[in-house]
């Protein structure tokens, strides 16, 4: 029953239920378009972006020329680091990495902890002499020298699975495992030194002068200090020297003797042959005088790095993590403002940009920290006399380092380079300070320009829909008028729309008002000059005719009484609306009283069969039972005249949802195309006048409608489903029983 009630609900209803999108949705909508211009202004900061990474990029080159124009044609400032080399070997050149702190001279080697990258390893490669078949168990050692305020430390990690120690009261230092360090004056002489302990402790050197097996040429060297410490593995020393007693070469090597009875050498192992100097390696110390002119330069904003043609590192200035370059400078915060706008910046605003837009400045993993020899293709190029800039990312990925490189000149030699890095973080800093006000600018014009286009939105929807509702309510579903609409003084094209409906619902007002009162006045003005052709055929009749002039009167008179018809039926709706106005309702079953017409109507048609179906239910509605007799009688006598012969009139009453729904059907011909709701207006008909004897106006349906009306519902015709005929459906308001008991 609930989908043939929903069967019922017009087309135009249904479309009205359907999703629509209205001026306010499509403003929005169009107001998303300003959701780009972040996008546009993000795509314009990386642009910049790159344009200041390009300036950071030649920044950083003139940087590194200006500092190599300051160290060209000085060959004082590379002549003492070995720079003259034609190559270098890892492990027998040794390079002095500079220490963050004095080393605590222990024999335990806790204070190098953070330079075991640096840290190298001497096995079979560096064996020098051996009296057996070498075996890497039998002894081998860790190395790494170090420079620290005017002294150089030496860190030896020897394992040793047979230590053996001076004996006690023997002058003789060549016969138990010793050290020798061999090295250069800063005025070239060659000289040598040994280490030899009686136990664990602290000692010093002793210079040898002629031959290591005669005591008498030994002299204690009291500014080579340093601890030896047996450990289970072997043994450990710490020692310094001072930095003013190094020249340019430097070797260590280690006497091993295993045998305790005749203490003979077995194996010598070390950095370089120390017993000539032409075959000693040498040692690069950082350049103080470089490091002095770098410093007097005051480049703080950049880690600048002078290496020879080794590519080895000869001074160093500047932390990578705090060399942001020149941009850095360029951030400027302003001072705390405790305003709203700042709290939001700071609380919803700041951490929603840094979660999902902008990338933070961190800290990063800098692997070429304390390196003694750098590489890449910058430094490649400037030591073949070109400056060159490279960009690469940090160990860990989280920066992008910019490098930059110029060659220093020796006349026409390239003696080294200089280096200069910067981290992008200043421009990053800069990129997101730039980011965030942008993005606060672009918000608040977002927000405003969205809540100003849906204001105006809304105000014109509301204009719109409440113009809309004028209208729909000016004319009811059969197109009477039922107020003006009320224009207003708006000058814009809303406001003209407004008045030229207005206008128009005047007019069709007047209109409609003239074509309500038609029929009256014409039934009024008829009735007279029927009266007079009446009385007049009568008068005419009592004379003695012919049998023509009878037959002509009898047509005439008959003429007249159809005219008189007509007359009835255009009163007779305009009699039924002012007596509804005046009509009082009472409750009753609906059922009983389609039950009790029902039976007169099969009285009055005899030839016509009828099918009822009102249920057993009292169905109670408050309503006139005259009018909804009538109404019942306009039904039947309407169904009658389109049913066709021996077939049956269905009359159906059911009850659902607070609806009584009354079926009039009956087979015969289909109702026009889009025709059902014009059938319910005045004078509308289908009805073919060739084949009736009495004239139709298409009133009854008409009535039919006003009496649904009055009791608020609602009649619709249509097509029955089978397609053999029509249906004529009525719905009225019931009365519930607790309606029932309180009323």
């Amino acid at each position: 029953m609930l989908k043939r009630l929903m069967a019922l609900v017009p087309d135009f209803e249904l479309t009205r239920l359907k999703p629509s999108f209205g001026l306010r949705t499509k403003i929005t909508l169009i107001a998303c378009l300003l959701l780009t211009l972040p996008w546009i202004g993000y795509n314009y900061i990386l642009e910049m972006e790159k344009l200041l990474r390009q300036g950071q990029e030649q920044t950083l080159v003139g940087t590194t020329r200006a500092v190599a124009t300051a160290l060209n044609e000085r060959p004082n400032l590379f002549s003492d680091q070995a720079s003259f080399l034609q190559s270098v070997q890892k492990g027998r050149d040794l390079y002095a990495y500079e220490l963050t702190s004095a080393i605590k001279l222990d024999g335990k080697i806790n204070d190098w902890a953070d330079y075991t990258e640096q840290v190298v390893n001497y096995d079979r490669e560096y064996i020098q002499f051996s009296r057996w078949p070498y075996q890497r168990s039998s002894v081998h050692f860790n190395h790494m020298v170090g420079k620290y305020e005017g002294y150089l430390y030496a860190m030896f990690e020897v394992n040793d699975k047979k230590p053996v120690m001076r004996r006690k009261g023997s002058a003789r230092v060549d016969r138990n495992d010793h050290l020798i360090i061999a090295m250069t004056t800063p005025s070239g002489d060659f000289q040598r030194y040994v280490v030899s302990v009686y136990e664990d402790g602290w000692f010093n050197a002793w210079h040898i002068n002629g031959e290591i097996s005669n005591p008498a040429d030994l002299a204690l060297e009291s500014q080579i200090q340093g601890y030896w410490h047996t450990t289970d593995t072997g043994y450990n020393i710490e020692l310094r020297i001072p930095v003013e007693m190094l020249g340019s070469k430097l070797g260590f090597a280690f006497y091993d003797v295993n045998n305790t009875s005749n203490r003979e050498i077995e194996t010598i192992i070390g950095t370089s042959n120390t017993n000539q100097v032409s075959k000693l390696g040498t040692v690069l110390i950082p350049s103080p005088e470089i490091e002095n002119i770098l410093k007097g330069m005051g480049h703080t904003s950049s880690r600048i790095w002078v290496i020879d043609r080794h590519q080895r590192v000869l001074a160093q200035t500047g932390d990578i993590q705090d060399s942001n370059g020149v941009w850095s400078s360029s951030v400027k915060y302003g001072d705390d403002n405790d305003s709203w706008w700042a709290a939001l910046e700071q609380k919803w605003l700041h951490p929603l940009y840094y979660r999902y837009l902008i990338n933070e400045p961190t800290e990063f993993q800098d692997s070429l920290k304390d390196a003694a020899r750098v590489e890449g293709v910058h430094i490649s190029q400037a030591l073949q006399g070109r400056g060159y800039s490279h960009w690469r990312h940090s160990s860990d990925g989280k920066a992008m380092i910019l490098a930059a490189a110029y060659p220093i000149w020796l006349g026409d030699n390239v003696m080294g380079a200089v280096v200069a890095e910067e981290s992008t973080i200043g421009i990053q800093t800069l990129r997101n300070r730039a980011l965030e006000k942008l993005l606060n600018a672009l918000i608040a014009i977002i927000v405003v320009g969205t809540l100003t286009l849906f204001l105006f939105a809304s105000n014109i929807s509301r204009r719109i829909r409440k113009l809309r509702n004028e209208a729909e309510s000016a004319i009811d579903s059969q197109g009477k008028i039922q107020h003006t609409i009320t224009a207003t003084s708006e000058s814009d094209e809303i406001g003209d729309l407004s008045r030229s409906l207005a206008g128009m619902v005047n007019r069709l007002g007047q209109y409609n008002h003239y074509l309500e009162n038609l029929s009256s006045r014409l039934s009024h003005e008829l009735r007279t000059p029927v009266a007079v052709v009446r009385s007049s055929i009568e008068n005419l009749s009592m004379h003695e005719q012919d049998e023509d002039a009878k037959r002509y009167i009898d047509r005439a008179q008959e003429g007249v009484q159809r005219l008189n018809t007509i007359l009835s039926s255009m009163t007779e709706a305009t009699r039924i609306e002012q007596s509804l106005q005046g009509a009082e309702k009472e409750l009753f079953p609906l059922n009983k009283l389609v039950e009790g017409c029902m039976q007169g109507y099969q009285m009055a048609y005899k030839d016509q069969l009828f099918n009822i179906d009102a249920g057993t239910e009292p169905v109670m509605v408050d309503g006139a039972p005259d009018y909804l007799a009538q109404l019942l009688d306009k039904l039947i006598s309407n169904a009658v005249d389109f049913s066709q012969d021996n077939d049956p009139i269905n009359v159906t009453l059911s009850h659902t949802h607070n609806q009584a729904c009354l079926i009039v059907s009956n087979k015969g011909p289909l109702l026009p195309q889009e025709m059902g709701d014009q059938l319910l207006n005045s004078m509308v008909s289908v009805r073919s006048q060739s084949k009736h004897d009495k004239p139709h106006l298409g009133l009854g349906l008409f009535i039919a409608r006003l009496i649904t009306d009055y009791h608020q519902g609602k009649i619709l015709l249509r097509n029955r489903k089978d397609n053999l005929g029509v249906e004529v459906c009525v719905m009225l308001p019931t009365v519930t029983l607790e309606e029932e008991s309180s009323n």
